[in-house]
């Protein structure tokens, strides 16, 4: 199915292609490129105003996470009943605060990738309410963000797209 990618913002220039092609090949090795799923990128203001309506938190934040499906166990795959089941859900990226939190040494593409990563492991029932909790989703997200790297690095050097 698809992956719609929106750039609703300009405070930070973005290319879509590199995340697109990484989170085509994090939803392979997830498991769910039937699914529709969507991600949504957003500045600073955008982001908070999301926030406080849904978290009643009034800042900005890196991302917001929008299931399909409700009450999914961690790391369940959606069995749909029918054709418009296939959908994940939609992901938030405040990739105005994700680009201002990058450290100087950081690839934002690699991080904007770990972040939507994230952000696809809430649609599939992972969640965390402690920092214990939080560094676990953490690692999970960025081991299957470098095992989607190593992929697109076989397959580039393979010489397939």
């Amino acid at each position: 199915m698809s992956l719609v990618l929106r750039n609703l913002q300009r405070a930070v220039p973005l290319r879509r292609v590199p995340l697109r092609q990484r989170m085509e090949m994090v939803r392979s090795i997830l498991g769910v490129q039937k699914f529709d799923l969507g991600i949504i990128c957003v500045d600073n203001k955008s982001i908070q105003h999301i926030n406080r309506m849904y978290r009643e938190k009034n800042i900005p934040t890196d991302v917001l996470s929008f299931p399909y499906h409700e009450n999914m166990k961690a790391g369940e795959i959606p069995q749909p009943d029918c054709p418009d089941d296939y959908n994940l859900g939609d992901i938030f990226l405040g990739v105005e605060y994700i680009f201002q939190q990058c450290k100087e040494n950081e690839d934002y593409y690699d991080i904007l990738t770990v972040t939507a990563t994230h952000g696809l492991c809430h649609l599939l029932g992972f969640t965390h309410s402690t920092e214990a909790s939080w560094q676990k989703l953490l690692l999970l997200s960025v081991s299957f963000t470098l095992r989607a790297a190593c992929c697109h690095s076989l397959c580039t050097s393979a010489g397939h797209p």
